[in-house]
């Protein structure tokens, strides 16, 4: 049995973490249980093989949590959730042995150690970013937004919208410390929101949440720089003058061959082909997300099919994906308040 789990903020109405039945045929997801022992679980990853699941709360201030998965949907808490060393973490990735933390309301990024059965162990080592932005609502200091290791697992990569910056640090692997080896600095004011790289693992897209671009890097896993390479409009037709869109996520399909962005206020996933090479992203077509404001977009393993966290109306839809236009067909949708994130087992 596949399963899909789903977070959602207990502050609006959410149910934290559901459990739900991939059905393999259609890709629908039944949900199966729910459990509300995380408040506002705005980011999960799964490790161990899927064994474990883990979940950052995202308050003030935040948490880390840890779940044994079970085959039959259920979720074991391992201990208690520990403190995640700064407010407000909005994302979480593995390192190897280890589980960081990017911290948005702190400006920080939070290095984790997990025991042998996938317990998370505090303190953590934490890395403060410094700087801020030329958005005085915004960008009055450091915003961490992602944490994700390079393709290559040498590298650890933070995403910070208040400094408008990437930093590529080194991880050191004995005592979970973060070091600062490169920045990539990009346009003032845009907002870097998230990171994907594509398969190939030479190039990376940084999707901006203030300005609504997307820039295009070449990633070197041996020397650790990521480079823009240029600039791509997040424009979704219909949009009008005076009204402001705020990109969210980018992914990568899993052969390479197309790369998409979902799209706050247009309620828009965008689909860009690749056919002209990876760093010339070509926009071929823009869906209705099929609800309001999204906030996570995941192809499922198969990569037949693309999942849509729609936050404000509170619903998972899934599209069908054509195998050779990467054309999106809307196939259905599930009700889940004030969702949050999805991932697959």
């Amino acid at each position: 049995m596949q399963w899909a789990y789903i977070g959602s903020f207990t502050s609006g109405g959410g149910r934290g973490i559901t459990v739900a039945a991939v059905d393999p045929a259609t890709g629908a997801l039944t949900p199966h249980t729910s459990l509300d022992a995380v408040v506002n679980p705005a980011s999960l990853a799964l490790a161990g093989g899927g064994g474990v699941l883990y979940a950052v709360s995202d308050t003030e201030p935040g948490a880390v949590a840890a779940f044994r998965t079970g085959t039959d949907g259920s979720l074991t808490p391992l201990g208690t959730p520990v403190d995640a060393g700064g407010s407000g973490p909005t994302h979480l990735a593995l390192a190897g042995r280890r589980l960081l933390t990017a911290n948005y309301g702190a400006g920080s990024v939070s290095s984790f150690a997990t025991g042998p059965d996938g317990s998370v162990s505090a303190p953590p080592a934490v890395l403060a970013h410094h700087g801020s932005g030329p958005d005085a609502d915004r960008q009055r200091g450091p915003h961490a937004h992602q944490v994700l290791p390079d393709p290559g697992g040498r590298w650890v990569l933070s995403v910070d919208l208040g400094t408008d910056s990437v930093r590529v640090c080194a991880l050191d692997g004995a005592t979970g410390e973060l070091r600062v080896h490169t920045e990539t600095v990009l346009r003032a004011g845009s907002g870097p929101r998230h990171l994907a790289f594509h398969p190939d693992g030479e190039v990376a897209y940084v999707l901006h949440e203030l300005t609504p671009q997307m820039t295009v890097c070449r990633w070197d896993t041996v020397s650790g720089r990521l480079d823009p390479l240029m600039e791509v409009a997040i424009d979704p037709e219909g949009t009008a003058a005076d009204e402001r869109v705020h990109p969210s996520v980018v992914c990568v399909s899993p052969d390479g061959r197309f790369v998409r962005a979902a799209v706050r206020g247009g309620n828009t996933v965008l689909t860009y082909s690749l056919a002209d090479g990876a760093e010339k992203p070509r926009l071929t077509s823009g869906v209705d997300c099929g609800g309001v404001w999204p906030r996570d977009l995941v192809t499922d393993p198969s990569g037949r099919r693309l999942y849509v966290v729609n936050e404000w109306s509170g619903d998972v839809t899934w599209f069908d994906v054509d195998a050779e236009s990467g054309e999106l067909s809307r196939a259905g949708a599930v009700e889940v308040p004030a969702a949050a994130c999805v991932l697959f087992s």
